[in-house]
C-alpha cells in the first residue's frame, strides 16, 4: 500500500477514453441493443439503458422472471425505436454488454487493455480491511466495509448519495421486512445503514438514479454488481451525456451470479418454511447461511438454488467486478474482513484517507491467500461464460 495520499478524494475517476472507436461517429440504436443484447441474452439488466434514454421510453420491471428493460413505444414493435431511426444512440453508448464494452472500459479507466493475465482485472493492491466503528462492523457484511466508505465520503463531501439497495417494505425501525432488494439512494448514515447486508438477489440499483436527479445530486457513489460498475466507464467512453457524469464513485461487489426473487417463496419457503419476513441476515461460503430473527441457523445447498439463477447471469465474464474504483467481496477463510481490490487512483486516495482517519483497519491480502486464490479462479469460470458468438475482444483467458 502506498503512503496515505493527501490530494483531494472529490476527483472523479472519469474522463474522456482514449480509444479510436470513440473517435468514430456512433450510429447503434435500440433495435441492435434489443438483437444483440437483450434477445441474445447478454443483457444484465442493469438499466444503464433506462437511466439514459432522454426520451423515457425504456421501461424496466423489478420483479421476478424480469428484470429486463422493454420498450414502450409500440409503433415499431418491441425491437425498434422510432428515436433510434432518427438517431438517438443514447442506450447502446449506455450499455456494458454491447459490441466493445470491455475494452473501452478499461481503455477508459487504466489507459490500457488489460492483460492476458490479469484475469480477475486490471488492480494496484489486493487487501483484507473492515470498519473500525463496531455498529458499522456488526450490521455490515462480511466487515462492514461498503458501509464504512458511503458514510465517509458522505460525510467528507466527496458524494451527496449513493445509489444502492434498500429491503422492500423495510423502514427505520425495521429495516428487514421482507428479502426483496430495490433501488435505492442513500444521502445520510441511517440510509446507509439501511442498505447494510447483503441479498443474492437482483437490484438494478441504477434506478435511483432519478430520485438522486430530482433531488439534484451531482456527486453519486454506485454500489453494484460487476455488471453494474461498468455502466459509469463505458458512458464515458462513449459519452453518452450527463447521466454518467453524476456517477462518481464505483463500488464494486465480487458477484458469480444472483438468484430471482421467487426463490425466496419456492424453495425457502415451500421446502424448509423460511419466511422471507423472519430472515435476519444471509451469507453464501461454500453453502447458503440463513440467520432468522428467533435465532436459528440453516444452511441450504447451492446446488438446490442454481435452478433460480437470473438469465442474465449466465453469460455474464465478470467476476470481480474489473471496472469498479473499489472491489469487495466476503471470501476466503478469515472471516469478517472484506477482501478489497483497489483498482483506480480515486480508489486508492479514499482507502488511504479512510486508513488516516481510523475509520477503517486493513491486512495485507497475503494474510488470506485462499481468498486471492479462490478471487483468481471464480474470475476465471466467469470468463468462460462468454459465449462464442459474441464480440471476441472479452473471451481472453479462456
Amino acid at each position: 500500500m502506498a503512503d496515505t495520499a493527501t490530494t483531494s478524494t472529490t476527483q472523479s475517476s472519469s474522463a474522456p477514453a482514449l480509444s479510436d472507436e470513440a473517435k468514430v461517429r456512433w450510429t447503434h440504436q435500440w433495435k441492435e441493443l434489443y438483437e444483440e443484447v437483450i434477445n441474445s441474452g447478454l443483457c444484465t439488466g442493469c438499466a444503464g439503458c433506462v437511466i439514459a434514454c432522454p426520451h423515457d421510453v425504456i421501461g424496466y420491471e423489478h420483479k421476478p422472471g424480469q428484470y429486463k428493460p422493454f420498450h414502450l413505444e409500440k409503433e415499431l414493435g418491441t425491437s425498434d425505436c422510432i428515436h433510434g431511426q432518427k438517431g438517438c444512440t443514447s442506450c447502446t453508448r449506455a450499455c456494458p454488454r454491447f459490441r466493445t464494452w470491455e475494452t473501452e472500459a478499461d481503455e477508459h479507466l487504466f489507459g490500457r487493455i488489460r492483460a492476458t493475465n490479469e484475469v480477475a482485472g486490471i488492480f494496484s493492491d489486493i487487501l483484507l480491511v473492515r470498519a473500525s466503528d463496531d455498529f458499522v462492523y456488526e450490521i455490515g457484511q462480511d466487515g462492514g466495509l461498503v458501509s464504512a466508505i458511503l458514510i465517509w465520503c458522505l460525510e467528507n463531501n466527496v458524494i451527496d448519495g449513493a445509489l444502492t439497495s434498500f429491503l422492500e417494505g423495510g423502514s427505520a425501525d425495521n429495516w428487514a421486512n421482507g428479502w426483496k432488494a430495490v433501488p435505492g439512494l442513500a444521502t445520510n448514515r441511517e440510509e446507509v445503514l439501511r442498505g447494510a447486508g447483503s441479498r443474492y438477489t437482483y437490484s438494478a440499483n441504477t434506478l435511483a438514479y432519478r430520485e438522486a436527479m430530482n433531488k439534484k445530486l451531482s456527486n453519486l457513489a454506485l454500489v453494484g454488481m460487476s455488471c453494474q460498475t461498468s455502466i459509469g466507464p463505458v458512458m464515458w467512453s462513449r459519452k453518452v451525456g450527463k447521466v454518467g457524469r453524476a456517477i462518481k464513485l464505483n463500488i464494486g461487489l465480487l458477484c458469480s451470479k444472483s438468484f430471482d426473487d421467487s426463490m425466496f417463496e419456492e424453495l425457502f419457503w415451500v421446502k424448509y418454511g423460511l419466511s422471507t419476513d423472519q430472515i435476519a441476515k444471509m451469507n453464501i461460503k461454500g453453502v447458503f447461511q440463513v440467520w432468522m430473527k428467533n435465532g436459528d441457523y440453516h444452511e441450504i445447498n447451492l446446488k438446490e438454488c442454481h435452478a433460480w439463477t437470473r438469465e442474465g447471469c449466465n453469460y455474464c465474464p465478470d467476476f470481480a467486478a474489473e471496472h469498479a474504483d473499489i472491489s469487495t467481496g466476503g471470501i476466503g477463510e478469515i472471516t469478517d474482513w472484506t477482501l478489497t481490490v483497489v483498482r483506480t487512483e480515486l480508489g486508492r486516495t479514499i482507502i488511504n484517507a479512510m486508513l488516516q482517519d481510523g475509520v477503517i483497519q486493513a491486512r495485507p491480502g497475503d494474510d488470506d491467500p485462499a481468498a486471492v486464490a479462490l478471487m483468481h479462479k471464480l474470475s476465471a469460470k466467469s470468463r468462460q461464460r462468454w459465449p462464442d458468438w459474441a464480440e471476441t475482444t472479452v473471451r481472453i483467458n479462456t
